[in-house]
């Protein structure tokens, strides 16, 4: 017998748990912070529900962590889900920032201020280089995948090519590679 699903939370601890996010994640990082809370900690989701709900996230317009925030709270209550979610990760961290910002203006000039924040900003690359690396290994189960993986950040990162570009040409082959792989997985299950 498979474990039943954990329960829907409750659109109040959604907002609460994301809330808790965009106010404790400092410099970026915050999908990993996201998966760590959701997947590893609460069990609301599965790694790979949370992994394609990045991948969409990061395929719509807009900010990455709103959208994914967006999808987990549609995912989990629909929605109300969705809108309670966003507005968690969106309305404190943006109270945080404006009171910031009026203080950062009388500080900013400081050394260590800026010391400060590149240790931060070290942590906050180092958590979305661990969010980066499991999305990686589930994304590459095929030769030919982790090849336009390969070459998606060879393109971006080593020949500098213009993301648009490269999106333009790699998505589609992604795209392309999945679905003979749909279709082929689909007439392997078919009984003779």
């Amino acid at each position: 017998m498979s474990p039943s699903p954990p329960e829907a939370p409750r659109l109040r601890t959604l907002f609460l748990a994301f809330s808790k996010i965009g106010l404790t994640s400092f410099g970026g990082g915050l999908s990993g912070w996201m998966m760590r809370e959701f997947v590893q900690q609460r069990a609301w989701l599965t790694e790979q529900e949370f992994l394609g709900g990045l991948a969409l996230a990061q395929a719509f317009p807009g900010v990455n962590v709103v959208n994914l925030a967006i999808w987990i709270g549609y995912r989990l209550r629909g929605g109300p889900g969705a809108l309670a979610s966003a507005l968690g990760i969106v309305l404190g961290p943006m109270v945080v920032a404006i009171l910031l910002a009026s203080v950062f203006s009388t500080v900013g000039n400081s050394h260590r201020v800026h010391l400060v924040l590149a240790g931060v900003a070290a942590a906050a690359v180092g958590l979305s280089l661990q969010t980066s690396l499991r999305a990686a290994r589930h994304a590459a189960k095929s030769v030919a995948q982790a090849l336009v993986l390969a070459a998606t950040f060879a393109a971006i990162f080593i020949w500098r090519l213009p993301l648009l570009w490269v999106v333009g040409v790699m998505a589609p082959l992604s795209i392309a590679l999945a679905w003979r792989r749909i279709g082929h997985d689909v007439v392997e299950d078919t009984p003779p």
